[in-house]
């Protein structure tokens, strides 16, 4: 079936409370769980104080812990098997490289004055890895939350958010902007997450509408966010605001990139009229969302998906099929507009549809990028879901 159903979250809290009592003998005495995140539109601006307009998914990774009595962290998964952290040294990045998201969060809390207790934990996930859904923002906010369970402490929720950022920064050596953590931490059902990035606060947005649904479709190309493109395109975006003599891209407007665009040079001048565009794209996208104007946010999606190749060149050809293939379908086959959605150089793309159609429409998209590409797609449908929380 081309449209993967979503794991309940009760499921896999009990797949991870049997995977710590099988690997590591423990019972579960609390679970975490944070979800992932799609961007609905505004890509590559959450660093340039933008907006964006991301949601939490019905994707979660979820972490069962208890503790144990010792001054060290166990902490398994499938994938990677189990690593043990001295919880009596500041952590610093290290190896194994994937435990990096989990130091940086550990060392947020100690140098809050946090003394963590030793414990037992097991990471279970439901997140696509490597599909630009926010995997790593999901475990850092799993992991901060299942931190305020152990010391029985809650932060303020744009607080664990940078936190997080911070850890991804720091730890992972990905200069990451607020979106991805943001997303995962402020999260609720039926609303999305209008972020504006320069302020640094959340406005929710209602996405009630029953006959609405969102389509992930993972190209199944995976990307590594830590090596250069991504930090490529920041620094890009650095020089172009350095040129155009502004503190601000919000105070920059499409003439004044136009007006610098030979002293700029390529590629700035276009990462640079990507970021002015991609801004004015996404309040328009929430004010046409707010209204139901289906037929204004439709276009501006498809805008977007094109600066980000063209401009910003963040795209790839699998990316680039998936958004044809949704375009191909049109209105009249209830697409109502499709892009690449996260970093890019592979991942997903979102495709915003008529909820009685997404199953035709998602046959359609796997059975097309097959032809294409020779590749399976993993393609499943979401509604906004809740934020980083204790089960």
């Amino acid at each position: 079936m081309p449209l993967q159903l979503n794991e309940p979250l009760q499921d896999l809290a009990a797949d991870a409370a049997a995977e710590l009592k099988k690997h590591l003998d423990a019972d579960a005495a609390l679970t975490a769980a944070a979800p992932g995140r799609v961007n609905l539109i505004g890509e590559h601006i959450d660093y340039c104080d933008g907006f964006v307009l991301p949601f939490a998914i019905e994707r979660y990774i979820v972490i069962a812990a208890a503790e144990n009595g010792t001054r060290e962290a166990r902490i398994g998964t499938s994938c990677e098997g189990i690593v043990t952290l001295d919880l009596t040294k500041r952590k610093e990045p290290g190896v194994p490289k994937w435990a990096n998201y989990l130091r940086g969060v550990i060392r947020g809390f100690q140098d809050r004055g946090h003394t963590i207790p030793g414990f037992d934990a097991y990471i279970v996930s439901s997140v696509p890895l490597g599909a630009g859904l926010s995997s790593s923002a999901a475990l850092e906010c799993a992991m901060a939350t299942l931190l305020e369970g152990l010391l029985d402490t809650v932060l303020d929720t744009r607080e664990k958010a940078l936190l997080a950022q911070r850890a991804e920064h720091d730890f992972a050596g990905v200069p990451c902007g607020i979106m991805d953590q943001f997303a995962s931490a402020f999260g609720k059902v039926n609303q999305l997450v209008l972020i504006d990035c320069r302020s640094g606060e959340p406005e929710m947005v209602p996405f009630e509408n029953p006959d609405l649904t969102v389509l992930i479709s993972n190209t199944t190309v995976h990307h590594e966010l830590s090596d250069g493109g991504y930090a490529a395109r920041r620094k890009n975006t650095e020089d172009g605001l350095a040129v155009i003599g502004k503190d601000s891209w919000r105070d920059v407007t499409m003439d004044e990139v136009e007006a610098a665009w030979d002293r700029l040079g390529d590629p700035v001048n276009r990462r640079s009229r990507h970021v002015v565009g991609e801004i004015a794209r996404t309040i328009s996208a929430a004010k046409a969302l707010k209204e139901n104007d289906f037929e204004t946010l439709g276009p501006l999606m498809s805008a977007s998906h094109d600066s980000l190749r063209d401009d910003f060149e963040v795209s790839c050809k699998e990316l680039d099929i998936l958004v044809d293939i949704a375009r191909g379908i049109g209105r009249e086959g209830g697409v109502i507009g499709a892009r690449m959605t996260g970093g890019g150089f592979g991942g997903s793309t979102v495709t915003l549809c008529e909820s009685d159609k997404a199953a035709a429409i998602a046959a359609t998209l796997a059975g097309e990028y097959k032809k294409a590409t020779g590749i399976d797609a993993q393609i499943f449908a979401s509604r906004p879901a809740e934020g980083a929380h204790l089960l």
